[in-house]
């Protein structure tokens, strides 16, 4: 069972929106890799901006309740985000999706929820495939 579950922007915005093409996956998801799910802020602002006004109370009532916690400091992992920008730059990558990687790379035992085919491509640690959950 992974200690450090991740989430990523994809799987929030289905998790809160019954129209999303993953909806009923993600629920199904969120008991087995219960919360607190860690994130990080760009995946917030991802997510709120995809939901819109419909499914923002439910991304805010998660992180009231410490249901997503934000484990994740850009400041001080900079330079790797930026070198993984770099690496994926025809991808193309996100800062939220570098961040992500990154959060895989420095906490133990991870596990990303995502919606995001790209986690099959991105590696962590150079070489290393990304724990995910996936639909896909």
């Amino acid at each position: 069972m992974a200690r450090n579950v991740i989430v990523d922007a994809g799987f929030l915005v289905a998790l809160v929106s019954n129209r999303d093409a993953h909806h009923t996956w993600a629920v199904s998801q969120a008991p087995k890799l219960a919360p607190p799910w860690l994130i990080c802020e760009s995946a917030i602002s991802e997510a709120i901006h995809l939901v819109g006004r419909r499914g923002r109370p439910a991304i805010d009532i998660l992180l009231r309740r410490h249901a997503l916690v934000i484990e994740f400091s850009l400041s001080e992992n900079l330079e790797s985000v930026l070198k993984l920008l770099e690496k994926y730059s025809d991808v193309p990558m996100s800062l939220a999706d570098a961040c992500l990687v990154r959060m895989t790379e420095i906490l133990g035992n991870p596990t990303l929820l995502t919606t995001d085919e790209d986690f099959r491509i991105y590696r962590r640690n150079g070489r290393q495939i990304i724990p995910c959950a996936a639909p896909f």
